[in-house]
């Protein structure tokens, strides 16, 4: 099932996702989540996005790496995780995101990040992730305690998007997906 995506705008992208119960289903969830986010072009999806409030997102990065790049990307869904450091040079990565449409941004982030989470069969993994791979995590993972990369502008960064966030909220902005509007 393709979900619909949840625009800027939508409370749910505010709030801090809850836990999921250890052991509980959500094999279904998980693929069609990977089937909308391909369905979007997306290298990653928080279940927030498509109105669910869990703590649950899957990323594709190897769709952000080159054929040169070192870096080996992943397909994998994160349950419950908690990121437990980050470290390692800050630097900036232009990101958009499918709950904000035409809109992108300069985001600063740390390069490497340790991270513990249950995979699809309920192991529980701790992983180290670098460069593209823990950017995506890390944007992801910012959806499940209600951050959007849009919070971390400032000033006039900020003030010159606004008029941009009012259009994603009222369905003003063309998508190539179906998207749930707050202010239609």
């Amino acid at each position: 099932m393709i979900y619909p995506i949840v625009a800027y705008g939508n409370p749910i992208l505010k709030k801090e996702a809850e836990e999921i119960h250890e052991g509980e289903e959500i094999s279904n969830l998980i693929q069609d989540m990977f089937s909308t986010m391909d369905h979007a072009n997306g290298v990653g999806l928080a279940a927030p996005q498509i109105n669910q409030g869990v703590r649950l997102f899957v990323i594709d990065s190897t769709l952000m790496l080159d054929e040169d790049d070192t870096e080996k990307g992943i397909r994998r869904a994160f349950i419950n995780p908690i990121i437990l450091d980050e470290y390692g040079d800050n630097y900036g990565f232009e990101e958009g995101c499918l709950s904000i449409p035409d809109v992108r941004a300069e985001i600063i982030r740390p390069e490497k990040l340790t991270i513990e989470y249950y995979d699809e069969n309920w192991n529980l993994k701790e992983e180290e992730f670098s460069g593209m791979t823990a950017r995506v995590i890390q944007h992801e993972y910012d959806h499940l305690e209600g951050i959007l990369f849009v919070d971390y502008l400032k000033g006039l960064k900020k003030r010159l998007l606004q008029s941009k966030l009012i259009e994603v909220s009222k369905g003003r902005v063309p998508t190539d997906y179906r998207m749930i509007y707050p202010l239609k």
